[in-house]
């Protein structure tokens, strides 16, 4: 009996140490590594945000912008926010780039042979809060990205802090610049899909959107003497060669995402009766871009945002669909995150507003021809001397309204410029859901009252999660 107790001991002692010896490494899987190369990281948070929020921004974004309207299964456009059908979620697109983005910022941080990636990853960290919180108002921001470490119940952060703390949105810009201007390492920058490793454009998008989101929280804080200094460096993006966009394919897996609706579902999107509205007033070529002639009229035609399908028969043949470069030719759309166009937009109005010392009518005009160039159509010889003049009417809603229409992809942005500023005039639409109020925020999704309730029931204590409560930089 002895004999077998010590048997059966050593057997147990070799059984243990079988078990234990090298378990971790016997039990990694060598094809699924736990870390990632930062030029994938990169390439990844830049390709995955500009899928996604393209098609965000063309489903969602541009329902509330009125570029579009939903004609069936529209509880979005008819602004019930707390519906989204086809889109109209861009929190978890948000986040997820916001978490990746951070791992590439903490390897360029701790990893000297991925310095080269520091100065990028602040700029994109700077872009994607912004985008969340100009959607959302209050956010989890400094303790949202800090999982790792056990946190899985961010605070949620106010808009102010987000965009003027250390380590927030403009400070995490101006960093950037330093970052990049300091670095003299041999890396170079690869999995860049927006400037093939050019650190100087890097320094330009920066700069461009640091003048975007200081005229964004203008209204707040006194930004003229860093935006004179911004404008004096011209170290911003000047010509759509400069463009921060990666271009879509004609076919998949990297063409737009429109392009693979089913045929019911794409055609539910059909101009709006702003969108008719505008570009007829202003004889705009780019409508035949936008849009195609309606089929039983051949003409352009929009219908009010907002319908009630259960109470309106609508036909598709009787409208504008959206046009062939969003299905059929979308090898013309790019991704886009900050163009010239918009950036003279924005100087034009910092001009207008005294911020910095230049014509702005000349900034608005050069704007213009480059929105033109940036989606290929020649701009009319007369074109800024009729309707489009600057000075026919408020500068500032000349301005705002042509970046609105250079923006048709992006329509969450312009939505907020709508929200900024009251330009262009949108219309009450047709069977509101919101007692006639177009939402001046996203609300919050609902899984965050379960999986974070404690903060979101502090977050939403004095407005109730409301979307007619404004954000910290929207000045009533």
């Amino acid at each position: 009996m002895k004999n077998i107790t010590y048997l059966l001991s050593i057997i147990m002692v070799l059984l243990t140490t079988a078990c234990t010896k090298d378990f971790q490494e016997i039990n990694t899987n060598p094809n699924a590594p736990t870390t990632v190369q930062p030029s994938l990281l990169l390439r990844q948070v830049i390709y995955n945000y500009g899928e996604e929020m393209s098609y965000e921004g063309f489903v969602a974004g541009n329902l509330l912008s009125q570029h579009f309207t939903m004609i069936d299964f529209n509880l979005f456009d008819r602004h019930d926010l707390t519906a989204p059908q086809v889109g109209g979620n861009p929190w978890p697109v948000l986040y997820t780039n916001l978490r990746d983005n951070e791992i590439l910022l903490n390897q360029a941080r701790s990893n000297p042979s991925a310095a080269v990636y520091e100065g990028p990853a602040l700029i994109l960290k700077a872009y994607f809060a912004a985008a969340l919180t100009d959607i959302y108002g209050d956010v989890p921001y400094f303790e949202a990205l800090s999982g790792q470490d056990g946190n899985v119940t961010p605070e949620y952060d106010s808009q102010e802090d987000i965009y003027l703390s250390e380590n927030g949105i403009l400070d995490n810009l101006r960093k950037a610049v330093e970052v990049i201007k300091s670095y003299n390492g041999a890396q170079t920058l690869e999995g860049d899909i927006l400037y093939n490793g050019n650190l100087a454009d890097w320094i330009n998008l920066a700069n461009s959107l640091r003048i975007k989101y200081l005229l964004r929280v203008s209204d707040r804080i006194d930004i003229r003497n860093e935006m004179e200094e911004i404008f004096q460096t011209v170290e911003y993006i000047l010509t759509n060669n400069q463009n921060a966009t990666f271009d879509f394919a004609d076919g998949q897996p990297n063409n737009f995402r429109m392009a693979t609706l089913r045929d019911g579902d794409f055609n539910l999107f059909i101009m709006s009766e702003t969108s008719e509205e505008i570009l007829k007033e202003l004889d705009d070529p780019r409508m035949e871009r936008f849009f195609r002639p309606a089929a039983n009229s051949g003409e352009f035609k929009g219908l009010l945002n907002g319908p009630d399908a259960s109470a309106t028969s609508i036909s598709v043949a009787d409208f504008s669909r959206a046009g062939t470069m969003f299905r059929e030719n979308t090898g013309v759309l790019d991704a886009n995150f900050m163009t010239a166009w918009e950036t003279h937009f924005l100087l034009a109005e910092a001009a207008q507003k005294g911020f910095i010392n230049e014509d702005a009518e000349t900034l608005y005009n050069e704007g213009v021809r480059l929105a033109f160039e940036y989606w290929q159509t020649d701009l009319p010889p007369n074109y800024l001397g009729t309707a489009a003049a600057y000075q026919n009417g408020d500068p500032i809603e000349q301005i705002i309204t042509q970046k609105w229409i250079a923006n048709t992809i992006n329509g969450y942005d312009s939505w907020i410029e709508y929200r900024r500023t009251g330009f262009p005039k949108l219309k009450t639409i047709s069977a509101s859901l919101n007692d006639n109020l177009i939402p001046v925020r996203m609300p919050y999704p609902t899984d965050e009252a379960a999986l974070n309730s404690s903060n979101y029931n502090a977050a939403t204590a004095e407005n109730d999660n409301s979307v007619n409560a404004r954000v910290w930089w929207d000045v009533d």
